[in-house]
C-alpha cells in the first residue's frame, strides 16, 4: 500500500515472485472511469474506489476460499479501505511504503506509459492514513533497495520458507 510511485507494483511483483503466489496489478481492476479521470490530473472520491475497492476484495475472498496466497499492489490510502479489503480476508497484512515526496514525485517523473499524472501526489498524501495500532502490517523506508523491502516484508509475516 501506499500513494502513487511509491513501489507498490515492482515491491508486489517480487513478493508474489518469492512467495510462488499469484500477483494482482491493483491498477489494472480500475473501471474505465477512474482511469479517465486520474489521467485528467482529477483524484478520485470515495464512491469512486468503492467498485475498484469490491473488485480487489472479490480476488482476496476468492485466494483464500482456495487456500491460495495472493499479493494486490493497491494505494488502500485510507483506513476504511484496507477495512473493506480486509473484511475479504481477516488475515491480510499490508505493507506501507512510506518515504519523502520528493523521491516519490522523482520517481513519478521518470514513469513512462502511466496514467496517473504527478498533480494527483499531493491529493494521495493528503488522503493517506498511514497503518493505525492494531492494524496488521508493516511500514517499511521505500528509500531501501527492494531486496531489503521484499525480505523485511517477508520477515515480518514469520514464514521461513
Amino acid at each position: 500500500m501506499g500513494v502513487c510511485g511509491c513501489g507498490k507494483s515492482t515491491i508486489a511483483a517480487a513478493l508474489a515472485a518469492a512467495f510462488d503466489v499469484r500477483f494482482i496489478e491493483g491498477d489494472a481492476y480500475h473501471p474505465a472511469p477512474n482511469v479517465v479521470k486520474m489521467s485528467a490530473g482529477i483524484p478520485l472520491t470515495d464512491d469512486d474506489r468503492t467498485d475498484w475497492l469490491q473488485a480487489l476484495a472479490t480476488e482476496i475472498a476468492a485466494a483464500r476460499e482456495r487456500g491460495t496466497g495472493i499479493v494486490v499492489s493497491c494505494s488502500a490510502l485510507k483506513r476504511r479501505y484496507r477495512d473493506q479489503l480486509r473484511r475479504a480476508d481477516p488475515n491480510l497484512r499490508f505493507a506501507h511504503l512510506a518515504g519523502p515526496r520528493g523521491t516519490i514525485a522523482a520517481r513519478m517523473q521518470t514513469r513512462i506509459g502511466h496514467y496517473m499524472p504527478i498533480s494527483l501526489l499531493d491529493s494521495q498524501l493528503r488522503d493517506l492514513e498511514p497503518l493505525q495500532p492494531g492494524e496488521a502490517g508493516i511500514t517499511l523506508d521505500l528509500t531501501q533497495p527492494p531486496e531489503i523491502l521484499v525480505a523485511s516484508i517477508i520477515a515480518s509475516t514469520g514464514r521461513t520458507d
